[in-house]
């Protein structure tokens, strides 16, 4: 096949089958790279990437599937996907320059000069927020290449200049100034703390909120947390009291954003669906609404600075992702099942352990110091690593790890020791980031009140049988941090209005769950309330 004829490559593009997408994949990087190394006429080197687009953005996406969901260190993802589909990124970028380049000296497509501008700026962009999918810091020059398109359009007089856009699922139709704010609002969005599916919805929205933003120049008079952009430079949006007044920096105003928000979030109200406001069919409502709120002030507003100021602060600090060893951290013993009058003891003690269908040897159940109990659960073959601590505010800690280590989900529930504290606190992992040089950073927000371990089980059924206990964690009150108290339960396990029953020391209670506060990859945070039933004696 020769990948340097664009009528060949045309034909070979309407017999792709886009299921087999890494086979796909290989020839789409085939056709753009033979078409740039041969650099045929530019109207039929347009030809052939225009038609390309659609299956272009199927291909890369399904690729990508695999870091976006559970990132690893750069350079270690599966059959190097995350490598080909930024390259793959850079190439059509590269592709729509290099024929407007060329058409610069032949003039055989004025009328398309703003379609290439514009196409050239989304693939540039897409290249960067391939980074934030696989929760990769940005390597150097992404935003440098983001930013000269954009100087290049505005130079040419093209960047206001809509083209029709068959990806853009609301407007079908956009200008390079509406995609480079797009990729300004992904930014600002706060990537590295995005699940998969809230990253592409951002992603999604960024295109359809973008016509509502605005740059200029005019930076007197301003709240030193508005955002600004420097073009010349290799960052994205920041405040503007943090930015060196130079002639290529430009005020981004997201006033008429945060109007159409706030008409958004209103009819949300109204029981508006969101596929009828643009959003999408895969989202629901509530969903919608609760990511559109925290996005309202970074794309609307300005820069909120931080609730709790952070410190700079070192220290090794103790680090587990598994159950177990929160539990055994916790209570100085492994979880296991309440003593109970009725259950044989030859069955008792074969399932003196189990949760979520998981066994393990029972141990001495004394209880020796909160940091020995850390040390213990190496020797039971839990998860449990030392971390460097960054810095660390009231609510939460920044973390570092070096070198290998267990791997971590988006959103998993963890336990955490400080330096200066004996007791283990349970945090949500709310972001996540490799450095170029491998070392994972971490955000945790600490989950308030010092936490317990508990039992939970459903009610009994109709037939009067009982499933054993399962380990969850009850969290009280905490006044200081104005917070009620909570349960957190498996995954899967809240159902409003769903009652339960706890075994907490020597008490028993049936609990009505209420409100879920937080869903995790690995638990569910709710409110509940005790409910009138109840329980009887074993």
């Amino acid at each position: 096949m020769d990948f340097s004829q664009p009528a060949a490559c045309l034909a070979l593009l309407r017999d792709l089958r886009p299921t087999d997408f890494r086979a796909t994949h290989a020839t789409l990087t085939r056709i753009v790279d033979g078409l740039l190394e041969s650099a045929p006429a530019p109207n039929q080197h347009l030809e052939v990437l225009e038609a390309a687009r659609e299956t272009l953005a199927f291909v890369q996406g399904e690729m990508g599937r695999g870091y976006s969901t559970h990132p690893q260190p750069p350079g270690r993802a599966e059959d190097d996907a995350f490598e080909r589909v930024v390259a793959l990124w850079k190439a059509v970028a590269r592709s729509y320059a290099r024929i407007a380049d060329a058409d610069a000296r032949e003039g055989t497509l004025e009328d398309q000069r703003a379609l290439l501008a514009q196409r050239r700026m989304l693939y540039e962009g897409l290249a960067l927020i391939e980074y934030y999918r696989a929760h990769l810091e940005l390597a150097p020059g992404l935003w440098h290449a983001v930013h000269a398109s954009y100087d290049d359009a505005v130079r040419s007089g093209l960047a206001q200049v809509r083209v029709a856009e068959p990806l853009n699922e609301v407007w079908h139709a956009q200008s390079v100034h509406e995609t480079y704010c797009a990729t300004l609002l992904v930014e600002l969005a706060n990537p590295y703390g995005r699940s998969e599916r809230e990253l592409n919805w951002i992603v999604r929205w960024a295109q359809r909120f973008a016509p509502y933003c605005g740059l200029d120049n005019e930076l007197e008079g301003h709240k030193p947390s508005v955002y600004g952009i420097d073009t010349d430079g290799d960052s994205g949006l920041r405040p503007l009291g943090f930015l060196t007044r130079t002639p290529t920096l430009l005020r981004f105003d997201g006033s008429a954003l945060a109007t159409q928000i706030q008409a958004v979030l209103a009819q949300f109200k109204r029981g508006v669906k969101p596929s009828s406001l643009g959003l999408g069919t895969d989202c629901s409502a509530s969903a919608s609404a609760h990511l559109l709120l925290s996005l309202y002030r970074p794309w609307g507003l300005a820069s909120s600075g931080r609730r709790f100021p952070r410190r700079r602060k070192s220290g090794a600090i103790d680090f587990t992702g598994d159950w177990l060893a929160i539990s055994y951290a916790i209570k100085g013993e492994l979880f296991q099942q309440p003593a109970q009058e009725h259950r044989p003891r030859a069955l008792r003690d074969d399932i003196s352990l189990l949760t979520f269908g998981e066994r393990v040897p029972t141990v001495d159940g004394s209880t020796p110091d909160s940091r020995k109990r850390h040390t213990q659960a190496f020797d039971l073959g839990m998860d449990s690593e030392h971390w460097e601590l960054v810095d660390q505010s009231v609510g939460g800690f920044k973390l570092r790890r070096t070198g290998e280590g267990t791997r971590l989900d988006h959103h998993q529930l963890i336990g955490i020791r400080p330096p200066d504290a004996e007791q283990l606190l349970i945090a949500d992992l709310s972001w996540l980031m490799y450095r170029n040089d491998g070392a994972l950073e971490i955000g945790v927000n600490v989950l308030p009140g010092v936490p317990r371990v508990v039992g939970i089980r459903r009610p009994a059924g109709s037939s009067g049988s009982r499933e054993p206990f399962h380990q969850a964690f009850m969290l009280p009150p905490s006044l200081a941090l104005k917070s009620s108290g909570s349960l957190v339960l498996p995954p899967g396990w809240f159902k409003i209005d769903s009652l339960i029953e706890i075994r907490d020391g020597d008490t028993r209670q049936t609990l009505r769950l209420v409100k879920l506060l937080m869903r995790g990859t690995n638990f569910d945070q709710c409110s509940f309330d005790l409910a009138d039933q109840d329980l009887n004696p074993d």
